[in-house]
């Protein structure tokens, strides 16, 4: 697939490729240089929910928590 450089500078990325990468309006494009070639990269976003998730060491499992909140039904 072939594009074609703006005189800005910009390039439209076809979308066979952009929807086979997943690539969204908005997202975040890292670019570099390797070996003479422009490789684009998408920006992996650090949720920072997944960054915390698990780290907690609550002392009892997910079912007995849920009976020590509910109750014994």
């Amino acid at each position: 697939m072939k594009a074609i450089v703006s005189e800005k500078g910009q390039v439209t990325i076809p979308k066979a490729l952009r929807d086979r990468l997943g690539i969204r309006a908005g997202e975040v494009l890292d670019f570099e240089a390797e070996r003479g070639r422009l490789v684009a990269r998408k920006q992996v976003e650090n949720d920072p929910v997944d960054a915390v998730y698990g780290i907690l060491d609550l002392g009892a499992s997910t079912d007995e928590l849920l009976t020590e909140l509910r109750g014994s039904a």
